[in-house]
C-alpha cells in the first residue's frame, strides 16, 4: 500500500536518487545501524535474537561492499535503503526492524557526521606527512641562499629553509584546523532525533554515541537533522589548504622555469610536450593552482544550499555530498601528491646563490645602518633610494659605488657602507626572533619539531 496512486515519473525518480554518490556513506551507515540494533535490544524494543540477526546481516552486507559485490538496485533510492532492503532480504522481517527508532533524516545526518570525522582526519594525516618532507627540505638546505620577493621583484635574501618553514607553518595550520573540524564532529550525535521531533521509545542514546565516538548527544531534535554546520568547516579548511597550496604550487612553476631555474622537478612528476621534445612541465605544481578554485566553489556552493534553507529537513540536503566528497578527493590527493613531489625535487644552489648575490637586496639595511645612528626611517630610506637610482642608471652595482658618491648621499654610511654589502651580511643580519638568520631558522626548526610532535599526542 502506497500514499501515491501514480508512479514517480522516471526523471523524477532519477534526479531524487542519490545512490550513485553516497554509496561512501557505506561503513559509516553500518557502523552506525549495528550501534542502533545493539542499543535497541539493550532496551527492549528488539529482541535479542532480531539484534543477532541483523547484525549477521549487516556484517555480509559489509563483506560484500568491501569485497565489490553488493548490487545496488533501480529502486535503491540512496545507500541507506539500499542497506535496509538487502539486510531484509537476507533475514526477512528481522531486517525490517532495523529502522525502528530513527529516521533517514537523523540517519543521514549521523553517517555524514562520521564521515566528516573520517575525512578531517584523513585531512589532518596528509598534512603531517608533507610537514614531515618540508621539516627535512629545510634541514637539508640550512643555509642556501636564495631571493625573497614581494610583488615578484627581489627583496631581500633569506634561506632557502627558512623558505620552506614557511610553507611548513601553513600546512600546520590546516592540520590544526582538520583537527579541530574532527573534534566538532564528535561534539553531538543525531541519531535518535528521528524526522524532526524525537521518536516514541525509551531509547538510550547516549549509549549509541558511546559506542560510535561521540561526546554526547544533541540537544534539540529539531536542530539535529537540520544541522550541516560540520560539513561546512570541512570545506572551509580544505578550501584555505587548497589555496595554501595553490600558492606553493604558482611558487614552483616560477622558480622551475628556465629563467628562475631555482629548482627542478624529478621526472616522475613532471610531462612532456606532444610537439616539443625538450619540454619538461610542472604540471602538478600547475594542478595545484587550478584545484583551489573548484575546492572553494564547493564551500560556496554547499553555503548557498543552507543559505535561507527553513527547518527542518529538506531534500536540498541532498546536495551537500557531492560537494564534500569531491572536495575531499582533491584536497588529500593534492596533498599526498605534493609531499611526493618535493621529497624528490631538487634545488639548484648555485642559481639561488647568483640571485641572492644582487647587492640592491641589501638596500633596507643601508637605511637601517643610518637609523641606528639617530636618522629618521623615511629620510634614510630616500637617501638610499638615490644611491640605488645612481647605480641603476649607470649600470653598476651598489658595491660598485665610489666613496664620493656615498658620501653625497650621507657621510655616515661610509664606515660600514661595504662591510653591509659583504656575501652573507643581510642574512645574518635578520636576528629577529623569526628572522632568517642561520641561528633564528634552528630556534624555528626546533620549534616546528616541537609543535608537530605535540599535535600528534
Amino acid at each position: 500500500m502506497s500514499r501515491f496512486r501514480e508512479p514517480q515519473h522516471p526523471l523524477f525518480t532519477e534526479l531524487n536518487r542519490s545512490a550513485g554518490f553516497d554509496w561512501r556513506l557505506a561503513p559509516y551507515d553500518i557502523a552506525l545501524s549495528r550501534a542502533h540494533v545493539r542499543m535497541l535490544a539493550a532496551t527492549g524494543v528488539l529482541s535479542g535474537a532480531d539484534r543477532d540477526s541483523i547484525h549477521g546481516a549487516l556484517e555480509a552486507v559489509e563483506s560484500e561492499f568491501e569485497h565489490g559485490t553488493f548490487e545496488f538496485l533501480d529502486s535503491d533510492e540512496d545507500i541507506h535503503m539500499a542497506i535496509e532492503r538487502r539486510v531484509t532480504a537476507l533475514v526477512g522481517d528481522a531486517g525490517a526492524r532495523i529502522h525502528t527508532a530513527r529516521s533517514r533524516n537523523d540517519q543521514v545526518a549521523t553517517g555524514l557526521a562520521l564521515w566528516l570525522r573520517a575525512h578531517s582526519a584523513a585531512g589532518a594525516a596528509a598534512c603531517a606527512r608533507l610537514e614531515a618532507v618540508l621539516l627535512a627540505k629545510a634541514e637539508e638546505h640550512l643555509d642556501w641562499a636564495l631571493p625573497g620577493y614581494t610583488h615578484l621583484q627581489r627583496a631581500q635574501p633569506v634561506y632557502l629553509s627558512h623558505h620552506l618553514l614557511a610553507w611548513f607553518w601553513m600546512i600546520h595550520r590546516d592540520r590544526r584546523r582538520f583537527l579541530a573540524v574532527e573534534q566538532a564532529s564528535r561534539r553531538a550525535m543525531p541519531l535518535g532525533a528521528g524526522a524532526l521531533a524525537g521518536v516514541n521509545f525509551d531509547t538510550d542514546r547516549r549509549m549509541v554515541a558511546a559506542e560510535l565516538g561521540f561526546d554526547g548527544v544533541s540537544e534539540n531534535s529539531i536542530d539535529a537533522v537540520a544541522d550541516r554546520d560540520v560539513a561546512l568547516e570541512l570545506l572551509s579548511a580544505q578550501s584555505i589548504c587548497a589555496t595554501h597550496l595553490s600558492r606553493f604550487g604558482s611558487e614552483l612553476v616560477i622558480w622551475s622555469s628556465q629563467e628562475f631555474g631555482f629548482c627542478e622537478m624529478s621526472d616522475a612528476w613532471s610531462s612532456g610536450s606532444s610537439i616539443m621534445p625538450q619540454k619538461k612541465n610542472p604540471d602538478v605544481a600547475e594542478l595545484l593552482r587550478a584545484k583551489a578554485p573548484r575546492v572553494v566553489g564547493h564551500m560556496t556552493a554547499l553555503h548557498g544550499v543552507m543559505h535561507a534553507l527553513p527547518l527542518t529537513y529538506n531534500k536540498d540536503l541532498q546536495e551537500d555530498k557531492e560537494h564534500l566528497f569531491d572536495a575531499a578527493d582533491t584536497v588529500e590527493g593534492t596533498l599526498e601528491a605534493l609531499a611526493l613531489m618535493v621529497e624528490t625535487m631538487t634545488f639548484n644552489r648555485e642559481r639561488m646563490a647568483e640571485a641572492a648575490s644582487d647587492d640592491l637586496v641589501a638596500a633596507t639595511d643601508l637605511a637601517d645602518l643610518l637609523v641606528g645612528q639617530g636618522m629618521p626611517f623615511r629620510e634614510a630610506h630616500g637617501i638610499v633610494a638615490g644611491l640605488v637610482r645612481t647605480a641603476v642608471d649607470s649600470g653598476r652595482s651598489l658595491a660598485e659605488l665610489r666613496d664620493d658618491e656615498i658620501s653625497a648621499g650621507s657621510e655616515l654610511l661610509l664606515a660600514r657602507y661595504r662591510e653591509l654589502l659583504a656575501p652573507g651580511q643581510t642574512l645574518e643580519s635578520k636576528r629577529s626572533e623569526g628572522g632568517t638568520a642561520l641561528s633564528r631558522v634552528r630556534e624555528q626548526l626546533g620549534r616546528a619539531h616541537a609543535s608537530r610532535s605535540a599535535l600528534a599526542s
